[in-house]
């Protein structure tokens, strides 16, 4: 694994260790996922159940000004932001998804969900119901779930591909919501 682009492409992240309960965006989707998303200069990132923190490690390479990366267990992105020195832009949150979103009130330019396939179905309402209000005014998020049976958010869908097993939606802020 490593960071595809940006001022620290080619610089590798740690993976997660075998048989953990972490399912790394691939680099190859990751790639495509930031060729959809763009230009990030100035952009504030969430990224949800964030694993090793490689989509937020991407953007933050790619020019983000800031991301907060959240998951119950943030030791490997903690691990992966400070052995790339970027601790002072990434805040690390050890919090579920779900707390988060219902305790902050932060709004963001983008942010990534990528949560586990096994927990998809349970989440689907809650974070159709949070997310939209942490978007910022034309903002967007990006949705990786299993392509078998992606999650479905009311958010508005500007992009869909598949990529093997992996599903990728990017959803738009609707107007008003920012």
């Amino acid at each position: 694994m490593r960071v595809v682009a940006g001022a620290l492409g080619g610089r590798r992240l740690a993976p997660p260790p075998s048989g953990a309960d972490v399912r790394p965006t691939p680099d190859r989707v990751r790639e495509a996922i930031f060729s959809i998303v763009g230009e990030l200069e100035g952009a504030t990132v969430l990224d949800l159940y964030c694993g090793t923190g490689a989509l937020g490690i991407e953007a933050v390479s790619r020019g983000a000004t800031a991301a907060v990366l959240v998951d119950r267990d943030p030791a490997l992105a903690r691990r992966n932001v400070e052995s790339l020195g970027i601790v002072e832009r990434c805040e690390l949150v050890r919090s579920d998804a779900l707390r988060f979103l219902k305790g902050d009130d932060r709004r963001f330019d983008l942010i990534f969900c990528d949560p586990p396939y096994r927990l998809a179905d349970r989440l689907e309402g809650e974070l159709d119901s949070l997310i939209p209000s942490r978007l910022a005014e034309g903002g967007r998020l990006i949705l990786e779930t299993s392509a078998r049976r992606p999650l479905r958010l009311a958010l508005p869908i500007t992009d869909e591909r598949r990529y093997g097993d992996v599903a990728v939606r990017i959803h738009a802020a609707e107007a008003g919501d920012g």
